[in-house]
C-alpha cells in the first residue's frame, strides 16, 4: 500500500485518506522542483495564517488564507481535477461512501 505522510493513498493515486475522509493529492505531473517551490509557498502561507490569528489581524488572516488557496490550486489539490478520465472529484468525501469503499474497508480491517 502506498502512503502519503503516513496516510494510505487510493490505488489510483488521486486521494489520501485521513480519519476515513478522502483528500485530493497534488498533481503528479508537476515537476519536482516546481512542486517543492509550491509546497514552500503553501507552508509559508499556513504560517502566515497562524501568525495573523495570534495577533488577531483579520485582514492579514484573509490574505494568508487566499495565499493558501492559491498554492493549493497551483498544486492541483483544489479547483479543476488533474485527471482526464471524467471521474468526479470526491475530495472531502468519506471513503466508505465512494467507489473506494471496498478498498478502504480492506485497509481499515488490516
Amino acid at each position: 500500500m502506498r502512503l502519503a505522510g503516513g496516510h494510505p493513498v487510493t490505488p489510483d493515486g488521486r486521494y489520501f485518506v485521513v480519519r476515513g475522509r478522502l483528500w485530493r493529492m497534488s498533481d503528479p505531473s508537476i515537476a519536482p522542483e516546481h512542486r517543492e517551490r509550491l509546497v514552500q509557498e503553501l507552508m509559508a502561507a499556513r504560517r502566515a495564517v497562524a501568525s495573523a490569528r495570534r495577533t488577531t489581524d483579520a485582514a492579514g488572516e484573509n490574505e494568508a488564507h487566499a495565499a493558501v488557496d492559491a498554492a493549493k490550486h497551483a498544486l492541483g489539490e483544489r479547483g479543476p481535477v488533474w485527471w482526464a478520465d471524467g471521474a468526479p472529484d470526491l475530495n472531502r468525501h468519506m471513503a466508505r461512501t465512494t467507489p473506494y469503499a471496498e478498498w478502504y474497508a480492506e485497509i481499515a480491517a488490516a
